[in-house]
């Protein structure tokens, strides 16, 4: 297995086991938290070269601490997190168990979300622990990047690692999708050449959004609109291979809307429908790995052509979204 191979297997493995974390999917949530402490445990020793150990195997639920290296180098406490955020990472410097850890440095592992803003941030450190943002707050894409520089041999090694913690772990018996072949089809796009004026009423989209109450997805909405027209002529090309696949593909978003919408609203369920699409593309044995990136384009310009179609969110009065 060559360089790219293995470094896409890392990284696909590990976006996985993120998409989960911040799924509310098939199991219980605090299963997925529990396995990605012991998965990073090893996971940041293997990559960075550290001495950490669970400090939850010693004392449970040592509230901001999940892991500690405590060696003469090094002596981190470390937060691993899927919620990355300002109030997150202040509510944990303010606890009193870090009062225990003079002369240690307090790192935050963000294990789901992109961190980059907040390593530009300040933050309030009433104890005063060590903490540098810019250095201590370490997110996937980081630590992805670092695994991409190795030598092949240490990405062989991890590769070894991760195959061995994550597959049986993570993997279900996989299946063919739909949805998996359409995200196929899409990532062989170019999504960067010119688009035809859509036949789309605007004015009936922004309407809908402002019904739905989506103020950041809106972004993502005038971003992608314009390719509703190409994605109609894709799941249009797709039907040639069998009759209504791509309305069974319609069907996985209304079906995944319907069973989020009880439990979260607005762009919070507009993110919830991307993360579960995303766990089932990836869990279809058709899937064809492509960067993280990518394929969170596409996700999100399919969920965009949903939205429009009426197959997620409630319409206003009178909705419709095709010119005339």
């Amino acid at each position: 297995m060559n360089r790219s191979n293995y470094f896409s297997f890392i990284e696909e493995r590990t976006n996985l086991l993120a998409t989960r974390i911040i799924s509310r999917g098939r199991l219980n949530i605090l299963d997925y938290h529990g396995h990605s402490e012991n998965f990073y445990q090893y996971f940041l020793n293997e990559v960075y070269g550290w001495g950490v150990t669970n400090e939850n195997d010693n004392k449970q639920n040592v509230e901001a601490i999940d892991l500690i290296d405590h060696s003469q180098k090094n002596k981190f406490v470390i937060q691993v997190s899927s919620t990355a955020t300002k109030q997150k990472i202040e509510s944990s410097l303010s606890k009193d168990s870090i009062k225990n850890y003079t002369g240690y440095t307090f790192k935050f592992i963000s294990i789901a979300r992109d961190a980059d803003d907040l390593r530009k941030d300040t933050f309030k450190n009433p104890h005063g622990i060590r903490f540098t943002p810019s250095a201590d707050i370490i997110d996937k894409n980081l630590i992805l990047s670092k695994i991409r520089g190795m030598h092949i041999d240490d990405q062989e090694r991890i590769y070894k690692f991760v195959k061995k913690e994550l597959v049986n772990e993570i993997d279900p018996l996989r299946q063919e999708s739909n949805l998996a072949t359409v995200i196929n089809i899409l990532s062989k796009e170019d999504w960067d050449k010119s688009e035809p004026i859509s036949e789309i009423n605007s004015y009936e989209i922004d309407r809908k959004i402002s019904f739905n109450k989506l103020s950041n997805a809106k972004e993502w909405i005038d971003e992608y609109y314009f390719y509703c027209k190409r994605i109609n002529d894709i799941y249009s090309e797709f039907d040639i291979l069998g009759s209504n696949k791509s309305k069974t593909v319609l069907a996985t978003f209304k079906n995944v809307y319907l069973k989020a919408k009880n439990e979260c609203s607005g762009d919070e369920l507009f993110d919830e429908i991307i993360n579960k699409i995303t766990d089932r593309v990836l869990n279809s044995s058709n899937y064809e790995a492509i960067p993280i990136e990518e394929l969170e384009q596409s996700i999100r310009i399919i969920t965009v052509d949903a939205f429009i179609r009426c197959k997620i969110f409630e319409n206003p009065k009178d909705y419709n979204y095709a010119t005339t």
